[in-house]
């Protein structure tokens, strides 16, 4: 199990939280009243600072009931919290629906997955090794299963 230390920068800040055993995700919850009008974008406060241990990445993702029953959302999903980043954790929500939606002190806004990362050997080469799929993307594979 990897530790996460969290330090709180403003009193009424919740540490995140697992709502049951075994969930990837942690919820992760505002610290301010926000209202965002549709299609608009909002930085929202949590109140907290991570230490992130290296070889991690803190991901940051909507979550589903809010996308689904109020078209809140993330811009960046996931959005990469770094492990070198000791600023405050916000997230970037963004309201796809047709009416505002309201977040209140302590709402659950998103969730938060720690992911263990590799750091890439980059290498320049002449040529790249062939595959049956080739430069096939965007749709190449078709829309249907039949």
């Amino acid at each position: 199990m990897v530790k996460l230390k969290i330090k709180r920068i403003k009193d009424n800040a919740i540490l995140p939280r697992y709502a049951h055993k075994g969930d990837a995700g942690m919820d992760i919850f505002s610290t301010e009243r926000y209202l965002i009008k549709p299609f608009e974008r909002c930085l929202i406060s949590t109140g907290l600072k991570i230490e992130i241990p290296e070889g991690y990445e803190l991901q940051i993702r909507p979550r589903s009931g809010l996308a689904l029953k109020k078209g809140i959302s993330l811009p960046n999903s996931p959005g990469t919290i770094d492990s070198g980043y000791r600023g405050e954790l916000g997230v970037i929500l963004i309201n796809y629906g047709k009416e505002e939606f309201e977040i209140n002190p302590g709402d659950k806004i998103a969730q938060a997955v720690l992911n263990k990362i590799e750091s890439a050997e980059i290498e320049e080469v002449e040529e790249i090794s062939a595959t049956s799929r080739g430069e096939g993307g965007f749709g190449s594979t078709g829309y249907s299963a039949h």
